[in-house]
């Protein structure tokens, strides 16, 4: 259940909500003398200001490559560089834009919650398992309310963590 949360938070980070954020550009990959290196291990990334993330490579070769790999993520943002550093401007979101990305996050919600109910399920055969292998009867009961009062905690996490970041997306 605690995977469930962390992969939400995670998936949940690298939606855009409006303003610049580094985690953004989590999960693009750059070739780095023929390897797939990700980006974060061959460039410091950070945000000057709201509206722009700004990559400074550690070698200034990386530059044209960092360029390339935004580009090809589909990120809907197009990089710009100055010989140094490559800024990008994270441009404003529209109202479908956000109504689309609330659509999004909804449905990485569901998902958790989905893997919060089979680990549930799971935790439900693994009792009633063991009480053929002997266990009573009412500690299979009483086993089986823990499981449903963890699942309620953590749906009740999740639809926190959702309230907030669409909290988050809203706002303009």
């Amino acid at each position: 259940m605690d995977k469930a949360i962390e992969h939400l938070d995670k998936e949940m980070s690298k939606v855009r909500a409006g303003k610049a954020n580094p985690k953004m550009l989590d999960g693009i990959l750059v070739d780095y003398y023929g390897t797939m290196t990700p980006l974060a291990q061959v460039a410091n990334i950070n945000t000057p200001d709201p509206r722009t993330i700004a990559i400074q490579p550690w070698e200034k070769n990386l530059i044209t490559a960092i360029e390339k790999a935004i580009m090809a993520a589909n990120l809907g943002m197009n990089p710009d560089n100055n010989g140094d550093l490559v800024r990008i401007n994270v441009p404003p979101l529209t109202e479908e834009r956000r109504k689309d990305l609330v659509k999004m996050v909804k449905k990485l919600s569901e998902e958790s919650r989905i893997g919060v109910r089979n680990a549930r399920r799971d935790a439900i055969d693994e009792f009633k398992k063991l009480k053929k292998d002997g266990l009573p009867e009412d500690m299979e009961k009483d086993a089986a309310d823990q499981a449903q009062k963890l699942t309620d905690q953590y749906m009740r996490k999740i639809d926190d963590l959702l309230e907030k970041k669409e909290k988050d997306i809203m706002t303009v």
